[in-house]
């Protein structure tokens, strides 16, 4: 049998060691878990908005593929009129006329188009060259969901 003797002193210095090699464990060991609260409110609402929030891709393709989905995601009174010549038309549910086509299938040859996204917008317009004819929409991310905001289609 082996016995160990330690001074008063020795004894110390191990005690004092072995809670310093448990600090340096427990601090490593506790980096914690990849979503832990960060201490940062900014950057955890930040990531937690984007887990959360539709994507605009497939709000956008589902807007212009399925009439339902489109009239769920348009606030009523919509801003924005239909100008046909002299008569300026405020948009309802009733005159709503069903968005099908999205910018991107828009013929280049025929119509000019412009759009631009942001995080939390997108605003898209196209028109015909000198003819008075033209439409500009804009969607807006409103909580965590996609909606049509604004409509303006022309034809002067």
């Amino acid at each position: 049998m082996i016995v160990l003797k330690f001074s008063t002193t020795n004894l110390k210095m191990a005690v004092i060691f072995l809670a310093l090699i448990a600090t340096v464990s427990i601090s490593i060991g506790c980096k914690g878990p990849k979503n832990a609260v960060s201490n940062n409110p900014h950057k955890e609402n930040s990531s937690k908005t984007q887990k959360n929030t539709e994507n605009f891709d497939e709000f956008y393709h589902k807007f212009h593929t399925d009439s339902v989905f489109q009239m769920s995601r348009i606030r009523f009174p919509l801003e924005g009129k239909m100008i046909n010549g002299q008569d300026e038309i405020e948009w309802t549910k009733d005159n709503w006329m069903l968005m099908r086509t999205k910018i991107s299938d828009i013929d280049p040859k025929q119509y000019k188009t412009s759009y631009k996204k942001t995080e939390t917008t997108f605003y898209q317009k196209f028109w015909l060259e000198n003819s008075g004819l033209s439409a500009e929409y804009r969607f807006e991310l409103i909580g965590k969901k996609w909606f049509l905001v604004y409509a303006l289609d022309q034809n002067l």
